[in-house]
């Protein structure tokens, strides 16, 4: 596959109402397949990080949508812990679907991404077809993403003058105008303090994936992504999810780094699993792969 694909792109947004209150999502479709495929960013990550594989799995016949969940990019950012969660972030992407007329759509995610995902399989079990779950964050990756989602919530609640200049540096360099993960770098800057604090804060006191019961108890097929070497997505998360998914997949990537220097083996895994699982009876045997 190319570096570059094209296929047709949209931004919608749409209202999230909840008892407390009216907040706006954002999100970028892209092609027009009748099969959907929702991508969730790792958290604090805009929505651009997705775009490469958007554009693959759009090349491939799919109609793929990636938001901005509360928080981050271009959606509503509110100062209040209570508008974050991993959970309320699953919610977030079912009320994405039913926004969109969606039955059912493949959910993929990144990092807390892929929990996100995990999430929305047990809020809304039938709503999913299939997940593709890129670096999962549980047990061992755990330490590490909490002591870095702790700091950030440190900084912006006692230190937010970092925060503001770092947003500051941001801005002489329009992000839509950076290329690829200069431009997700610009966005990632791109925080407002408060609510950067609220949401690290919320996130931190929920939980940050579904119980090894509730795992245990998915039905969907899934393809689960290894990256060895890498510490906040340990490879051995993904191996461990993809033996405790009923009906799980494992690519194992040979570097941390594959995605960035030969992504096109990894992509036809992907489209692959995606295309299979979006149909309507999906794959249902368990599988396990290496080497990619």
């Amino acid at each position: 596959m190319t570096e570059r694909i094209l296929a047709s792109e949209h931004v919608g947004q749409f209202f999230l109402t909840t008892p407390r209150g009216r907040d706006r999502i954002e999100f970028t479709e892209y092609g027009a397949g009748e099969a959907w495929v929702v991508l969730v960013p790792p958290l604090l990550v805009p929505r651009r990080f997705q775009d490469r594989l958007a554009h693959v799995l759009a090349s491939a016949g799919l109609h793929v949508v990636v938001p901005d969940l509360l928080g981050h990019g271009r959606s509503d950012r509110p100062a209040d812990p209570l508008a974050y969660s991993v959970t309320g972030f699953a919610e977030q992407v079912v009320a994405l679907l039913d926004h969109l007329g969606a039955r059912q759509a493949v959910i993929g995610g990144t990092g807390l991404g892929a929990n996100i995902a995990l999430e929305t399989a047990v809020v809304a079990d039938e709503r999913v077809s299939g997940l593709l779950l890129d670096g999962p964050v549980l047990d061992d990756g755990l330490v590490t993403e909490i002591g870095t989602l702790g700091s950030v919530m440190h900084l912006a609640r006692f230190a937010p003058l970092g925060v503001r200049v770092a947003r500051w540096l941001s801005r002489p360099v329009p992000a839509r105008l950076a290329p690829g993960p200069l431009g997700v770098g610009l966005d990632l800057l791109d925080h407002r303090p408060a609510p950067l604090a609220a949401m690290t804060h919320g996130v931190l006191f929920g939980r940050l994936a579904p119980s090894l019961a509730e795992r245990q108890a998915i039905a969907a097929p899934a393809l689960v992504i290894a990256r060895p070497g890498d510490l906040f997505r340990r490879a051995s998360d993904a191996e461990a999810l993809a033996e405790q998914l009923p009906t799980a997949a494992l690519e194992r990537m040979s570097t941390p780094w594959r995605r960035v220097r030969a992504p096109e083996q990894l992509d036809m895994a992907v489209a692959r699993f995606v295309l299979d699982a979006a149909r309507p009876k999906g794959i249902r045997r368990s599988r396990r792969r290496g080497g990619a």
